[in-house]
């Protein structure tokens, strides 16, 4: 069940609960949200939160982007995006057929600079590009790996795995994007490389995470962080540790757990001392700035949305940081402005999220809760509001 025009998270809950013969007070019951929150959701009132969301979906036994209405369909075919995914579908399919005797790849080098630079382009928003060249770029890699039996070629076709993950991820196609982690999961494995195998870790946890199974992407974090015992002590493996400990504040956070997501920012507070900013180690952009932005997510996460604010807006964003990564901050900074009832900063952030990266903050969940969130506010809000509604398609 996906988005229909001027449907939003509040009616897609109602019309579930229905289909389950559950009244307000029954679905309240289930799902520990107090029974004033749920009305208010249900009616477009009040935004619903990632933790309640998770926590109605799990009440009503379906998957968290059927109560979000990812993917966003009818946007992605007025953008032309749907028909790109099939595609990728494809090209993820025949990881174990060895090599196909239709294709001659080019020289390992070749094919690494090109997936090279789709890991920079997807990061600085260009989706629609990655997503049309990638499906080819990943068979030939493939066929490439399976003829070579050398470590490099299959670290390269792990990369092009990452980048599907990347890319389905950002358009909401969730089922996609662990299939691509599953496959770079699978290449890294054959490359020996701990580091490539736990940062596939770390990414299936935040799938984990946006489902709502907060104590398996914990797992997933956990086992990241086993496997990256076994590799060399470098600052590779510090910022891959790291940046494992964010994913794992935020989730402790979403689970409403303080003290596991207070302890996880302190430990990649301290390893980020001693690494520095490391933007394009992985492409991770960890460093001190990204504990910062990781701290204002895991605020919110704990539903104090005024420090979230307040410390969001003194994070100053390196200028080398992706724009995707900008975009993301600017819209979880949005959002906590949007519940303080900062409506007019929310909104300017919402449109700061949008010119970081347009493609990606049009089909960013955050994006669409907090614009509903300030529609429902019922204040005066700039001209260009409705504008901003209109190109998110809502």
């Amino acid at each position: 069940m996906h988005s229909l025009p001027h449907d939003h998270t509040g009616a897609r809950i109602k019309r579930l609960r229905l289909e389950r013969h559950l009244t307000q007070r029954a679905l309240s019951d289930l799902s520990q949200v107090p029974y004033s929150t749920l009305a208010k959701i249900e009616q477009g009132v009040t935004a619903a939160s990632p933790y309640v969301i998770a926590a109605l979906a799990r009440a009503m036994r379906v998957k968290v982007d059927t109560v979000t209405g990812q993917p966003y369909v009818t946007e992605l075919r007025a953008d032309e995006l749907d028909v790109l995914i099939q595609p990728m579908r494809e090209a993820l399919d025949v990881f174990d057929l060895g090599p196909d005797p239709d294709i001659h790849p080019r020289a390992h080098a070749l094919i690494a600079a090109d997936t090279e630079e789709h890991l920079v382009a997807v990061r600085a928003g260009e989706i629609k590009r990655v997503a049309a060249q990638l499906p080819g770029l990943i068979h030939e890699a493939t066929t490439a790996a399976h003829a070579a039996g050398t470590r490099d070629p299959w670290l390269t076709l792990a990369s092009t795995y990452r980048t599907g993950y990347d890319v389905a991820s950002k358009l909401g196609y969730g089922d996609l994007a662990s299939i691509a982690l599953a496959r770079m999961d699978w290449a890294a494995q054959r490359a020996s490389n701990a580091v490539v195998g736990a940062m596939s870790r770390y990414m299936r946890g935040l799938t984990y995470l946006r489902a709502g199974q907060y104590r398996t992407g914990e797992r997933l974090v956990q086992v990241g962080l086993t496997d990256l015992e076994q590799a060399e002590h470098s600052r590779e493996r510090d910022v891959l540790i790291g940046q494992l400990h964010l994913g794992a504040a935020v989730m402790a956070g979403r689970a409403q757990d303080r003290h596991r997501a207070e302890g996880h920012l302190a430990e990649a507070s301290r390893i980020a001392e001693q690494t520095g900013e490391a933007p394009t180690v992985h492409w991770l952009t960890f460093g001190p700035t990204n504990v910062a932005v990781h701290h204002v997510s895991v605020l919110a996460e704990l539903d104090e949305y005024g420090a979230a604010a307040q410390i969001g807006k003194s994070v100053s964003i390196p200028r080398e940081w992706p724009a995707s990564r900008r975009s993301h901050h600017f819209a979880e900074l949005a959002r906590a402005q949007m519940w303080t009832g900062a409506l007019d900063d929310s909104f300017a952030n919402l449109l700061r999220s949008r010119k970081a990266a347009p493609q990606q903050a049009r089909y960013h969940h955050t994006v669409r809760e907090t614009y509903a969130g300030l529609e429902a506010a019922k204040r005066q809000l700039p001209d260009s509001f409705l504008s901003y509604g209109s190109w998110l398609g809502v």
